[in-house]
C-alpha cells in the first residue's frame, strides 16, 4: 500500500477501539483513497460509480460512506471481482451452507491488513501470550491438503498467539469429508484438564454445545480447565441453526462444565467477504473497530436505519485492494447501538445480531428478513 498512505496509516492503528476526530478524518481519507484506487485498478468500477452519480470530485468531498453504491455479500457467490493486484492472490471460500460458496481473493497487503486488525484486538484483550504454551481444541475442519475455507484459515491463524502444545480437531477428516467426533473431543478435553496447560477453544459454537450436551448425557463430571483458558467462537451455527441456544446460556454451561470464566468466553463475527474482526467485549457486544464503520439498512427500502432499528448489516472498511469489497451489505440482520450504551470501556458503536435472512426460491430476501425480524 505504498501508494495509499492513508489506507496504510489506518490499518496500522494499534488501539482498535479508540474513538476520536483524528481517526474519523483518517478513515474518511482512507475510504476516498481506496475508492479512487479501485476506479483506476478494477475494471468497470469507475463506470459503476458514475452510473450512481459519483465521479472523482464527488468522492473527494464525500464524508458519508454509507452513500456508496451497495454491493451485497451474496453477489460474491456468483461473481469473482478482481482488481489488478488479485491475479495471483490468496483465494478463500465461504462455507457454502446455503449451497453456494463465495470466492474472494486477498493480495498480500489486504490479508496483512486484516490480520493486523486481529493482532491489535488480541493484544488489547491480553490474549497474545507468546510465552505461554496452550492446548487447542479446534471446532473446525481437520485439513486435508491446502486450507482454503475461510473459517479454517482463521482458526489456524489464531493459533499463532500462543504456542501450540498440541491441537485436536473436532471435525475429523475421514478420507471422504469431515465428521464430528464427540467422543474424541471429550477425551481431548479430559486430557487437557489433566495436563494443566491453558486451553484455547476456537471454532463453531454448535459443536462445543453438542460436546457439552454429550458429556452431561454420559454423566461425566465437570472439568476444571486452566483459568487462563480462552473460548473464542465464530462462524455461527450454520446448518444447526434450529438447535442454537442464546450465547448467555452457552457461556454459563461452559463455565459450569469446563470451569472457564464468562469473561474468557467470546464470540467473533466476520465473513470471507468481509474479514474485519468484530469481537465481543466483556459485556458480550460486538463493537466496531476503528478500521471500519457499521450501518443498518432497511430490509425493503435499503435506507440507513437509526440506532435501535433492525435491518441488514452494512460495513465499510478501506483495507482491501484486491477487490472492491470496501462497502458491503450482508444478509445478517442486526440492530446498531451507540458506543456508550454498552456500559463497557469501549467507545465505538456496537451491534446486536438478530439472525440471518433466509431465502428460498420465489421469496425475496427482504420478505424473509421482515418475517425473521417479526419473530425476534
Amino acid at each position: 500500500m505504498q501508494n495509499l498512505p492513508h489506507v496504510k496509516a489506518l490499518c496500522a492503528i494499534t488501539h482498535p477501539y479508540r474513538a476520536c476526530t483524528e481517526y474519523d478524518a483518517l478513515f474518511n481519507n482512507a475510504m476516498c483513497e481506496l475508492t479512487l484506487y479501485h476506479c483506476e485498478h478494477t475494471p468497470g468500477y469507475k463506470q459503476w460509480l458514475a452510473e450512481h452519480g459519483l465521479d472523482k470530485q464527488a468522492l473527494i468531498t464525500l464524508d458519508d460512506w454509507s452513500s456508496l453504491p451497495l454491493l451485497f455479500a451474496n453477489y460474491f457467490k456468483r461473481n469473482l471481482i478482481l482488481s489488478d493486484s488479485a491475479q495471483d492472490a490468496l483465494e478463500l471460500t465461504s462455507s457454502g451452507t446455503t449451497g453456494q460458496k463465495s470466492r474472494m481473493r486477498y493480495d498480500t497487503e489486504s490479508i496483512t491488513a486484516a490480520q493486523h486488525m486481529v493482532d491489535s484486538i488480541f493484544d488489547y484483550y491480553g490474549w497474545n501470550t507468546p510465552d505461554q504454551p496452550c492446548n487447542y481444541l479446534l471446532l473446525s475442519y481437520e485439513p486435508a491438503g491446502a486450507v482454503t475455507l475461510g473459517t479454517d484459515y482463521t482458526d489456524q491463524f489464531l493459533c499463532k498467539y500462543a504456542p501450540v502444545n498440541r491441537a485436536y480437531y473436532a471435525l475429523r477428516h475421514n478420507g471422504q469429508g469431515n465428521e464430528f467426533d464427540p467422543f474424541g473431543t471429550i477425551t481431548a478435553l479430559q486430557q487437557f484438564a489433566q495436563e494443566g496447560l491453558p486451553v484455547r477453544i476456537f471454532g463453531f459454537p454448535a459443536f462445543l454445545w453438542f460436546t457439552l450436551q454429550r458429556m452431561e448425557q454420559m454423566g461425566l463430571p465437570a472439568l476444571k480447565l486452566h483459568p487462563e483458558s480462552l473460548v473464542f467462537l465464530g462462524g455461527g451455527w450454520k446448518t444447526h441453526a434450529d438447535k442454537s441456544i442464546p450465547k448467555k446460556e452457552l457461556y454459563q454451561q461452559i463455565t459450569k462444565q469446563l470451569g472457564i470464566p464468562d469473561i474468557r468466553c467470546r464470540d467473533g463475527y466476520g465473513s470471507v467477504e468481509h474479514p474485519v474482526p468484530y469481537v465481543e467485549c466483556s459485556h458480550h457486544n460486538f463493537h466496531v473497530p476503528v478500521y471500519a464503520r457499521a450501518y443498518v439498512r432497511h430490509t425493503t427500502t435499503l435506507t440507513c436505519q437509526p440506532y435501535g432499528e433492525p435491518g441488514f448489516l452494512h460495513f465499510t472498511s478501506p483495507y482491501i485492494t484486491s477487490c472492491p469489497a470496501h462497502s458491503i451489505v450482508t444478509s445478517d440482520l442486526a440492530v446498531l447501538h451507540c458506543g456508550e450504551s454498552c456500559g463497557c470501556e469501549l467507545e465505538t458503536d456496537w451491534f446486536e445480531l438478530l439472525g440471518r435472512a433466509g431465502t428460498s426460491k420465489g421469496r425475496s430476501c427482504a420478505i424473509a428478513a421482515s418475517e425473521l425480524i417479526k419473530r425476534s
